[in-house]
């Protein structure tokens, strides 16, 4: 499969044809529709039993924060100790150290309620959005935060995100901005158009493949469950492309059901679960078209 093309950036980190920086917080929006986000609704007051009360007493958490300088080949980390709150998030730890520590730290946030994807990070690891991370839920009070794998680095927890849109705009999803997408007009009797969707494009997926990071021709998770949805509901749209692309060697076949992108997956996409449809549904029309041919059909 041809590699998805890369967005030429210039040096204020604008693409090509204009487009937005790459820091731009603005949450992407796909196809021709305004994407609306959908409300994560407000978290659970903790419980006021004894034990919930001394699960949330204040710590002292050590976090490790990554942090790399733009055009510096190595990075280290920063120490930053915090008497947080257990009920805190990653994400309210970040902005204080930025806050109150330096705040040339380089990230991404948007929604604070794990809606628009922009704030994945690792955290000891583990892929995640730091919103939607709590302190009281992680173990140990040394906390390490780095970012996603899988896209190159831009600085500090900020990586570089036209990769990952590339390989969506190659199943025929582009990359449309709200501003763009705002002009298009809903059918009479409907007001306004919504998210259908519940992938929020937050490169988690991506990031925890570990096929996609040995092979980086392989489309990974997040395009393929794309091509997945759009072979089910293809609401108009030409199938052959996209079962084409799917049945390449380095698409579907290269999956190895390891199951990483649905556990990290924030929005229970289950991104495994529809590559692995779709695999079948190539090997049943593969099967189909062999019977066919055997019986002259």
């Amino acid at each position: 499969m041809k590699r998805p093309r890369m967005l030429r950036r210039d040096a204020r980190g604008q693409d090509a044809r204009g487009g937005a920086a790459l820091i731009d917080p603005m949450v992407p929006v796909r196809g021709s529709e305004p994407d609306a986000p959908t409300p994560a609704g407000p978290r659970p007051e903790p419980s006021s039993s004894g034990s919930d009360r001394a699960v949330l007493e204040p710590r002292a958490f050590r976090f490790r924060i990554w942090r790399l300088r733009p055009g510096d080949r190595k990075g280290h980390f920063d120490e930053f100790a915090w008497p947080g709150r257990p009920e805190a998030t990653v994400l309210d730890a970040l902005l204080e150290f930025r806050r109150s520590r330096d705040r040339s730290l380089v990230m991404r946030h948007s929604c604070m309620h794990a809606s628009c994807g922009l704030c994945s990070v690792r955290v000891n690891g583990r892929e995640a959005l730091a919103c939607d991370v709590r302190l009281a839920d992680l173990p140990g009070s040394t906390i390490r935060v780095e970012p996603i794998r899988g896209q190159a680095p831009l600085a500090d927890l900020a990586v570089d995100t036209a990769d990952f849109h590339a390989r969506m705009e190659t199943v025929g999803l582009p990359l449309v901005r709200g501003t763009e997408a705002s002009r298009a007009v809903a059918p009479e009797g409907i007001a306004a158009y919504t998210r259908f969707e519940n992938c929020i494009e937050c490169g988690l997926c991506l990031s925890a493949c570990p096929v996609a990071r040995a092979d980086g021709a392989y489309i990974g998770p997040a395009a393929l469950a794309a091509a997945a949805r759009l072979a089910e509901e293809p609401r108009g749209r030409p199938l052959g492309p996209v079962l084409e692309l799917a049945a390449e060697p380095d698409s579907v076949w290269r999956c190895r059901d390891i199951m990483e992108c649905s556990a990290v997956c924030p929005e229970a996409v289950d991104p495994a679960r529809l590559v692995i449809g779709l695999r079948r549904r190539l090997a049943l029309a593969a099967v189909g078209s062999i019977f066919r041919r055997s019986s002259g059909g």
